[in-house]
């Protein structure tokens, strides 16, 4: 049976939506997986003994938040092939979306906590909090609120 406003059947749905997801996800992978290189080489700098213990502990959970947004943009990969033509099309495209937001929340916090920690060590604590709060809103705004707003609206048009 196919859907009347595109034509496809359930099946070109999910592989569709799963491809979709896929690309989304290597926009935000290339991200991750710049930002934790540059967190993992942190510590090897001369200026990093240096940083305050708060410094380190802001370190410590921006790598954490990267370690997790990458384990967690990655996992979609993992998951469809492991249970590659086991007829779980449905199942890995609403896992994987899961797992996308996570990734995607978790790559929130870790590009907030390094804005945070570099700001700190650049101009001090004071503008570290204002620039990276400014910056969370418009993450926040961005990433969730906006689509939100258009996902209401549509639920309020039909």
């Amino acid at each position: 049976m196919s859907d009347p406003e595109t034509g496809e059947t359930a099946e070109q749905r999910l592989h569709r939506n799963f491809a979709e997801l896929l690309q989304e996800l290597r926009v935000a992978q290339t991200g991750v997986q710049i930002l934790f290189a540059f967190l993992l080489t942190l510590p090897f700098s001369a200026r990093f003994s240096a940083l305050s213990g708060l410094q380190h502990w802001l370190y410590i959970a921006a790598l954490v938040a990267a370690a997790v947004a990458a384990a967690t943009i990655i996992a979609p990969v993992s998951f469809h092939r492991l249970v590659f033509r086991q007829g779980l099309k449905e199942e890995v495209v609403q896992v994987s979306s899961r797992l996308a937001q996570i990734g995607i929340f978790a790559l929130m916090l870790a590009i907030i906590g390094a804005i945070l920690l570099v700001v700190d060590v650049v101009a001090g604590l004071t503008w570290a909090v204002w620039l990276s709060s400014i910056l969370g809103v418009l993450y926040l705004g961005l990433w969730y609120v906006l689509p939100a707003m258009h996902r209401f609206r549509k639920v309020l048009d039909d």
